[in-house]
């Protein structure tokens, strides 16, 4: 798998990839297409300019589109802005697939070995079994659980988020062994 740099000729994908019901299941409401062209993408090829070298989303090809992986300042509810937050969604076809797992690990190192950040964060719905268990693979460990008030919950909602963090001291000793 490689992750590289979203461009303009990304748009359908990514499209295809915020308009499956499934994957956003525990996001929100899928995406029109016109959204994804209209602002989607182009804020996500504004913040290479705008974020350090190394940071941003990134299209995640294996070796076609599977979906994308982030590490940005951390904006999600629930998360301190001063961190830097983690972030995925692939296409339901390569779910199972360790894709999810192997892009985030590639993006941890990254934030750790390559840009010296001090600490990547990540959150989802309590109820996400199955990016809870990517973020545990990836070194990531479940600091607290939380409740917002959210305008319009999704399925799931009254059990609440979960906050997962990873400092740089703990990867290096995960790295070692």
């Amino acid at each position: 798998m490689i992750l590289r740099r979203f461009t303009s000729a990304d748009a359908a994908a990514l499209a295809s990839l915020h308009g499956d019901a499934e994957v956003m299941r525990h996001i929100g409401a899928p995406e029109p297409r016109a959204v994804v062209e209209s602002s989607t993408l182009p804020a996500v090829l504004r913040e290479y300019d705008s974020l350090p070298a190394g940071m941003g989303q990134f299209a995640a090809a294996a070796p076609d589109f599977v979906g994308w992986f982030s590490l940005k300042p951390a904006t999600s509810v629930g998360l301190d802005p001063a961190d830097v937050e983690l972030g995925y969604r692939l296409l339901p076809s390569c779910w199972g697939r360790g894709l999810a797992t192997r892009g985030a690990r590639l993006l941890v190192r990254r934030a750790f070995a390559e840009l010296g950040l001090p600490r990547v964060v990540a959150t989802t719905m309590a109820v996400h079994t199955g990016s809870r268990r990517v973020l545990e693979k990836a070194g990531l460990r479940h600091v607290r659980t939380f409740r917002a008030d959210w305008p319009d919950p999704l399925p799931g909602a009254e059990n609440g988020d979960v906050v997962y963090a990873l400092t740089r001291p703990e990867w290096l000793r995960q790295s070692r062994h």
